[in-house]
């Protein structure tokens, strides 16, 4: 309750009726009156000032009412006001979403992109647009059907936009699946609370083929005259209003196709089968902001082949030899040609035609070619060297548009009816020593030949056809005189083969005819006498190695050699020259044992070791190669002495260094320490800094100056570990500006 004054109230709709406020009486009022828009239901009680409604608002009717009250004296007149009272009418969820259709009708296109909204569905509700209950919130209830665990389509819970899901993009397909329904509900609160208000329409779907697909393998015919651009197939996408564009899948300089705005393929300038007979390329469709909107087509473009090449003959000139001999009707050889128009067509259909011959003896047709395939045939006789050496041709080579000719001569060689006969069949002996060089001529040897010089039938091939299972000997051949040059092949050696009784053949590289054949008069004999060379006694190694550990014992037997001697003498082996290292040797003795006489401390030791009989000797070489053993204790290394400048002060440490004679691997990890002494361990300590050096320091400050013995034991933990004490000599000393000793 209160005074009058101007007031606002907020009421919920509905509630039924409610007493909104009290306004009291000043004198000389006694009641109250109200006007304006009361709806039937708002009023004042005029005596007791009591605001009230008598029933329920409605948001959706009104969502504000205006009145105005002011008190009255008791002959009716205004004593205050009017005071303008306003009633602001809140609204409360009473209202469920409608959509604005019983139903929904969609079409989508096989392979539309993911996302991209095909139609909307729209829903509204007649409460407060600012508040949660007119917040509207959309879903997919159902998918009828459901072929697969992921849903087909999506829906934007907040535009009802529907689209394909990515599930849907790649396996939507009218072929296996043409009509969906699907459940759409919508829920006001922003679909947040389960309190809210629901309502549901069902939306048919209807699945078409995409427009985006790749068009068949388009055939451009080459060479055209037609004016370029010249459309040549068209695309489109699922999606009006995209950008289209060309990429190559070649690395071409310029690609000859184009696409316009709306999806239409052009060749740019006329094709040439022969440069390049087919074309892929890929056509994209692009959003404004440039991403892609479909997958990429490729585009096959096969360019088509017209008679626009003539034969060429693939030799200028076409050489055939012909034997005297050949039977008429015989294949002497082919004319080749070839056209560059598309094979297995009849554009690139050669046929063949002989035009001329020259000269037309003893016939004017001595020849003839195959049409098709241009194998030249004899027609009726054998050709003969004495009519003509030589004959020309003129072929004529066509395709159904351009012909051209091709040059060919048939050569008449002579036939190999001939055989080698050699001057003497018998060249008596040779003799030779057995030491003689391989490569040596021993003799000269000569046949000839009546066939045609300089042919495969007049060359002469000379062969050692018996007495030789060794091939000890070769002949080789001057082709231009056809003499033959007997040559030693390999050592000879008198006391396996002291005589060799050598049959010789004389051939030719080309085949005899029918009817000829080798005879006495091809093959000639002789002897060789291979005379005996003494010569020195052979090692059965060049070079003997041994490997033996430098504490071997003295006359220990090391290795054996041994040596013979070719004639079958007595070889005795024994140390002409031995090679001294550090005075220590290898000595041989005449049986070929070698014995070990001295030790010795180096890796390796060399010497030659001689075979000898009656008259030549041979050397062999030794190599000892002598493994190390532990057999050196650990010092320490005197190169620097060591000392301390007087007085000490502590904390001092000088480096020392222990060194070992023996290989690395004996001392590659020492081991210091300090004799087991009071006055060593009391005035001295030593740490180890790596492999082969410690520290030494002083362990106080109480030091004279003199020198003092220092007993340290060093471990070079070899196999086996040798141990050595060594007194180290340590200075304690007055030092100079430079920090040495005086």
């Amino acid at each position: 309750s209160g005074p009058l004054k101007d007031m606002n109230f907020s009421v919920q709709e509905g509630g039924g009726p409610r007493i909104l406020h009290q306004f009291t009486l000043e004198p000389p009022a006694v009641g109250f009156r109200m006007s304006g828009e009361k709806a039937g239901i708002i009023d004042i009680e005029p005596s007791t000032g009591i605001l009230y409604i008598n029933g329920s608002l409605d948001w959706e009717t009104k969502q504000e009412h205006k009145l105005q009250v002011e008190s009255l004296d008791g002959s009716g007149n205004i004593v205050k006001g009017p005071y303008a009272v306003t009633i602001y009418v809140e609204d409360i969820n009473d209202n469920p979403p409608e959509f604005n259709q019983t139903r929904y009708f969609g079409v989508v296109r096989q392979n539309s992109r993911p996302g991209k909204p095909f139609m909307y569905v729209l829903a509204t509700d007649h409460d407060d647009p600012t508040t949660p209950h007119a917040q509207l919130s959309y879903s997919i209830l159902h998918h009828f059907p459901n072929p697969y665990e992921k849903m087909l389509f999506q829906i934007d819970n907040a535009t009802g936009a529907i689209s394909p899901s990515r599930t849907g993009s790649y396996y939507l397909d009218p072929q296996k699946q043409d009509t969906f329904t699907l459940v759409v509900s919508v829920k006001d609160m922003a679909g947040k609370t389960t309190n809210a208000f629901t309502n549901s329409v069902d939306v048919i779907i209807t699945v078409m083929e995409s427009l985006w697909k790749a068009p068949p393998t388009i055939h451009v015919t080459e060479n055209s005259t037609q004016v370029h651009p010249v459309n040549i197939s068209k695309v489109q996408s699922n999606e009006p209003g995209v950008i289209y564009d060309i990429f190559e899948k070649e690395k071409l300089p310029a690609l000859p196709f184009s696409i316009s705005e709306n999806g239409d393929i052009y060749v740019t300038k006329p094709l040439d089968r022969e440069e390049k007979d087919f074309y892929t390329f890929f056509v994209v469709s692009k959003d404004d902001k440039g991403e892609l909107v479909d997958k990429p087509l490729q585009i096959q473009v096969i360019v088509e082949d017209i008679n626009d090449n003539p034969p060429v003959c693939q030799q200028d000139l076409t050489i055939i030899e012909v034997q005297e001999n050949e039977m008429g009707g015989s294949n002497i050889g082919t004319v080749y040609a070839t056209d560059m128009d598309k094979k297995d067509t009849l554009n690139s259909r050669l046929r063949f035609q002989i035009q001329s011959q020259e000269p037309e003896y003893p016939l004017k047709n001595l020849f003839y070619i195959q049409q098709d395939t241009g194998t030249l045939q004899l027609t009726g006789r054998s050709l003969s060297k004495r009519d003509s050496a030589k004959y020309s041709l003129k072929v004529l080579v066509t395709d159904s548009e351009f012909e051209t000719i091709c040059d060919v001569e048939v050569h008449v060689i002579d036939i190999n009816d001939q055989i080698p006969i050699f001057e003497k069949s018998d060249y008596d002996s040779v003799t030779v020593a057995e030491n003689i060089p391989i490569g040596t001529v021993i003799l000269e040897i000569q046949a000839t030949d009546g066939d045609e010089p300089a042919t495969g039938s007049s060359l002469i091939i000379y062969q050692v056809k018996e007495g030789d299972p060794n091939n000890t000997f070769i002949i080789e051949t001057d082709s231009e005189t056809n003499r033959g040059f007997i040559k030693i092949n390999k050592a000879l050696d008198f006391e396996t083969m002291p005589v060799y009784n050598l049959v010789i053949n004389a051939t030719n590289p080309e085949p005899l005819v029918s009817g000829v054949q080798y005879n006495s008069s091809s093959f000639a004999t002789f002897k060789v006498f291979v005379t005996n060379v003494d010569e020195p006694p052979v090692f059965s190694n060049p070079v003997y190695k041994k490997e033996v550990s430098e504490d071997i014992p003295v006359d220990t037997l090391v290795m054996t050699v041994e040596a013979h001697d070719p004639e079958g003498d007595s070889v005795r082996v024994s140390n002409i020259v031995l090679k001294e290292v550090q005075r220590k040797y290898a000595q041989s003795l005449a049986c070929g044992k070698i014995l070990f006489l001295q030790r010795s401390y180096i890796l390796v030791e060399g010497g030659q070791v001689l075979g000898y009989n009656a008259a030549q000797t041979s050397k062999a070489f030794l190599v000892l190669q002598l493994r190390d053993v532990n057999d050196n204790p650990p010092q320490i290394a005197t190169d620097y002495p060591t000392f301390f400048c007087y007085p000490v002060s502590g904390g001092e440490r000088t480096l020392i260094q222990a060194t070992d004679a023996d290989e690395q691997l004996f001392y590659s990890k020492f081991t210091f320490s300090l004799a087991d002494e009071m006055n060593a361990r009391n005035n001295w300590e030593i740490s180890k800094f790596n492999a082969t050096h410690a520290y030494l320091s002083p362990k106080h400050a109480n030091f004279e100056e003199k020198v003092y013995d220092v007993p340290i034991i060093l471990n070079d933990n070899g196999n086996p570990p040798l141990e050595n004490k060594v007194n180290h000599k340590v200075s304690i000393c007055k030092c100079s500006s430079e920090n040495s000793c005086f």
